[in-house]
């Protein structure tokens, strides 16, 4: 597995410049965060907690860390004082514990709000509902060790590219309205993290500024633990 090299290629079929690439590196040894690092990759996309109190320690001190998975409340404090991102808040009770995390160590702490667009049902994030009550709470407008950067979403799996698009543009739609409303402070809306291995330029067609790719530069997952 040339990561170097599968870097470039992934790079080279960039349409953006502007667009940030996360390295999925969940479920790979640290030689291939190693070689992705050497290659000039900053930002790392893990899904356990575990995984990255891992690795962490092992990375130089400039590695960014990009919490994807979906997060149990119980594990942000063993993350909250060097987590880069987390891009799968889905829930109003999970921020609300992010910010209380925040405050024991006195930072504010990057989020990304999961929405739900897909068809399938496993998949986390709130709905527009939800994301409506949210917002226009009290206790929303008083949280105070959080920072919400913007939005993520993750497509149905599917080959038809045309679905794939539509939900992709319907999240920069919401991402755009949100922008115009009358929101608190800490809510500044300048990431949009859509697209993975299979759709990132279909995601950056539609307006993505991070995608998440993984098999593309280290090969299929290990299922195994590193």
């Amino acid at each position: 597995m040339d990561i170097k090299a599968n870097l470039l290629q992934i790079k080279n079929s960039f349409h953006s410049t502007e667009c940030q690439l996360i390295a999925v590196s969940k479920t790979k040894p640290l030689a291939d965060l190693q070689a992705a690092y050497a290659a000039g990759i900053r930002d790392f996309g893990e899904n356990k907690v575990q995984e990255i109190q891992t690795k962490q320690p092992e990375m130089p001190a400039d590695t960014r860390w990009h919490m994807i998975g979906h997060l149990q409340s119980n594990k942000i404090k063993y993350i909250a004082p060097f987590v880069h991102l987390i891009h799968g808040v889905d829930s109003f009770k999970l921020l609300l514990e992010i910010d209380k995390q925040g405050k024991k160590i006195d930072r504010a702490i990057p989020v990304l709000l999961q929405i739900h667009i897909a068809t399938e049902e496993s998949k986390f994030g709130f709905d527009q509902e939800e994301l409506d009550a949210m917002l226009t709470s009290s206790e929303f407008a008083n949280l105070t060790y959080v920072q919400v950067q913007g939005l993520m979403g993750m497509a149905t799996f599917t080959e038809d590219l045309d679905q794939i698009r539509s939900e992709f543009r319907g999240l920069k739609q919401l991402f755009e309205d949100l922008k115009h409303r009358s929101l608190p402070s800490f809510v500044t809306m300048k990431e949009l993290s859509m697209g993975m291995s299979g759709d990132y330029q279909i995601a950056q067609e539609e307006g993505s500024t991070m995608v998440r790719i993984g098999s593309a530069i280290f090969g299929a997952r290990n299922y195994l633990n590193p």
